[in-house]
C-alpha cells in the first residue's frame, strides 16, 4: 500500500516540529512517507518528488520549512494535490518570515497554512486527515470521535475547576 500523505521537511532540524504530525497520522492509521527535500538546496529533487506525488499515490502533502519557507510553494507549483505548510521558527524572525512565505502565495497556487511550531505539526496532520476523511467514512468517524474526546477533556477540566472553586 502506498502512503497517503507525504511529509516533507526542508531540513532535518525540522524533525521535532513534525513529531506531532507523525503521532497523529499513526493514531488515525494514515500511512505517510517522510523526506528531507529543500526548495533551495535540492530544487530538482523537490520538484521531481512534487511532480510525481499524485502518480505515486499521495493524496496530501505537508511541508515544514523555516526562513524563506519556499518549500510549500515549490511543491504546490508542481502538483494539484493539497499542500499544507507549517511555518518553522528560525532566527532572526521567529517564524514570521516563514509564515509570510506560506500565506503570501500568488493567486492560483494555494498553500494551506497551519499554526507555527510543534502545534503546527499536529494541526497539519489533522487537516490532512480531514481532507482524506472526505472520501473515507471510517476515517471521518474516527475524526469525529477525536473531536469529542477533546471536548470531553475540556468539559472535565471545567467541572474540576468548578468543584475546586466551591471548596472555599
Amino acid at each position: 500500500m502506498s502512503a497517503s500523505v507525504a511529509v516533507i521537511m526542508g531540513s532535518r532540524s525540522d524533525l521535532p516540529i513534525l513529531e506531532g504530525a507523525f503521532k497523529m497520522l499513526d493514531r488515525f492509521g494514515v500511512s505517510y512517507t517522510a523526506r528531507v527535500l529543500s526548495a533551495h538546496r535540492t530544487p530538482v529533487e523537490a520538484a521531481e518528488f512534487a511532480s510525481g506525488a499524485e502518480a505515486a499515490g499521495y493524496k496530501v502533502i505537508i511541508c515544514a520549512a523555516g526562513m524563506a519557507a519556499h518549500l510549500g510553494g515549490v511543491f504546490a507549483a508542481h502538483t494539484v494535490l493539497p499542500v499544507i505548510g507549517i511555518p518553522v521558527a528560525s532566527e532572526p524572525f521567529n517564524a514570521l518570515d516563514s509564515l509570510l512565505s506560506f500565506v503570501q502565495m500568488p493567486p492560483g497556487i494555494p498553500v494551506a497554512t497551519v499554526t507555527a511550531g510543534k502545534a503546527g505539526g499536529k494541526n497539519a496532520a489533522l487537516y490532512a486527515i480531514s481532507i482524506l476523511a472526505l472520501g473515507d467514512a471510517k476515517l471521518r468517524e474516527a475524526l469525529k470521535a477525536f473531536r469529542k474526546e477533546q471536548a470531553d477533556a475540556v468539559l472535565k477540566a471545567d467541572a474540576e475547576l468548578q468543584t475546586e472553586l466551591k471548596k472555599d
